[in-house]
């Protein structure tokens, strides 16, 4: 049985086709690339049981990644983050159901390790040496820790106020460090002079195909975590989004396998007030998000004035009747430390903000009670320490 049943890429815009031996970044239309694979070869050869008995990593859904050979893959363990019942946090929001997923387990202490790993693998099967990227923190971190252990050259662009340790995260790793007075969209301006200049692969979100792929193994790994019954709501705290589209696009696989039925869980878009382009667009029934200026947040991960695949999140959400919210950082501050003091879990900010808007969704009724409700906490709440205000502690006297 093939390792990968990897078939093309194609253009979710004017559906174009690509090879998936070559280099490819955008298509010809602007749009990023989706890749596709040989679902009823695979539908023949592989059942949800064969994956039951693997290694507890997400390379255990090889065959739905783009990585044609074993040798290639380039892994750190990222992977099958732990789904945790969350009961007294449930109670206090009335979702009894609650869950959280995890991601602060993983690697670099980020749900970006999913992407880089598999985006990392697949740009050494392509023989690609050197790569950059524009970043918040976390992706750079991730891409620049990756590319050291597959022995490539990186270039990491970030704003001069990202997190203090995902900027060290990526120094230690032997990257390029460049650090700007900007946005990260500031940031992608530089990275696209810089791939223009001296033809580095550009790893900027969505200007790959692959880091999706990465990043859908997160909704493989809930469908089989709830033994293949999904759960009625996933929320997901979004900046650029291939997180919620590699989500939805991996719902869509395991629907076209027969390995899930019903329907889809409603997907929910969750952003700061102080940057909430997809929510506006989403509140105003537009397929496109339009830039967000001044835009400013403590979530610093969701801080992305306009997301290029802002189309491929507003068709997440619309195709499973999900919805977009935004909370501002005082909720999501509150939160990050009610979750920590109810159910012992450092999470970060942007994860704080799925459970805000948790909150928001069911005290308006759009959750209902007897739903099952899963948050993505997508990174470890030790790398933000400057959003927790420590109380004054009592000095005890020798």
């Amino acid at each position: 049985m093939p390792f990968s049943y990897v078939s093309h890429l194609t253009c979710p815009k004017c559906k174009r086709t690509y090879s998936v031996r070559k280099k490819q970044q955008l298509c010809f239309c602007g749009s990023p690339l989706l890749v596709e694979y040989q679902l009823e070869e695979l539908k023949k050869n592989l059942s949800p049981t064969d994956i039951g008995e693997r290694e507890p990593s997400l390379w255990r859904y090889h065959e739905l990644l783009p990585i044609k050979s074993a040798d290639h893959i380039v892994s750190l363990g990222e992977g099958m983050t732990p789904l945790i019942p969350t009961p007294k946090l449930g109670r206090n929001l009335s979702i009894p159901n609650l869950y959280i997923k995890d991601e602060g387990t993983i690697p670099t202490g980020s749900f970006k390790a999913r992407g880089a790993a598999v985006g990392i693998s697949k740009a050494k099967e392509l023989g690609i040496r050197e790569l950059a990227m524009p970043t918040n923190g976390n992706a750079g971190a991730a891409w620049a820790l990756y590319a050291a252990r597959a022995d490539m050259k990186a270039t990491i662009v970030l704003p001069v106020d990202a997190p203090t340790i995902t900027r060290a995260e990526c120094s230690i790793s032997g990257a390029k460090l460049h650090l700007i007075h900007g946005r990260i969209s500031d940031a992608g301006k530089i990275v696209a002079q810089m791939v223009a200049e001296k033809g580095i692969y550009d790893v900027s979100t969505l200007k790959e195909p692959y880091r999706i792929e990465g990043k859908k193994t997160m909704g493989i790994e809930i469908a089989e975590q709830f033994n293949w019954k999904l759960p009625d709501v996933i929320l997901y705290p979004t900046g650029g989004g291939v997180g919620l589209i590699g989500i939805y696009k991996s719902f869509k696989e395991l629907q076209n396998l027969g390995w899930i039925q019903g329907r889809l869980p409603r997907l929910v878009a969750v952003q700061s007030t102080g940057c909430a382009p997809i929510v506006k667009a989403w509140k105003e029934k537009k397929n496109s998000s339009e830039f967000c200026t001044n835009s400013t947040t403590v979530a610093f991960g969701i801080n992305v004035p306009k997301a290029l695949g802002d189309f491929l999140v507003l068709e997440a959400i619309y195709q499973t009747d999900g919805c977009a919210v935004a909370v501002d950082d005082d909720m999501m501050l509150q939160e990050q430390k009610r979750v920590a003091s109810l159910e012992g879990l450092f999470i970060c900010p942007e994860g704080a903000a799925t459970i805000a808007a948790a909150r928001v969704l069911r005290e308006n009724g759009w959750i209902q009670e007897q739903e099952t409700v899963v948050a993505l906490n997508t990174g470890l709440g030790l790398k933000y320490p400057n959003t927790v205000q420590i109380d004054t502690p009592v000095l005890l006297e020798d």
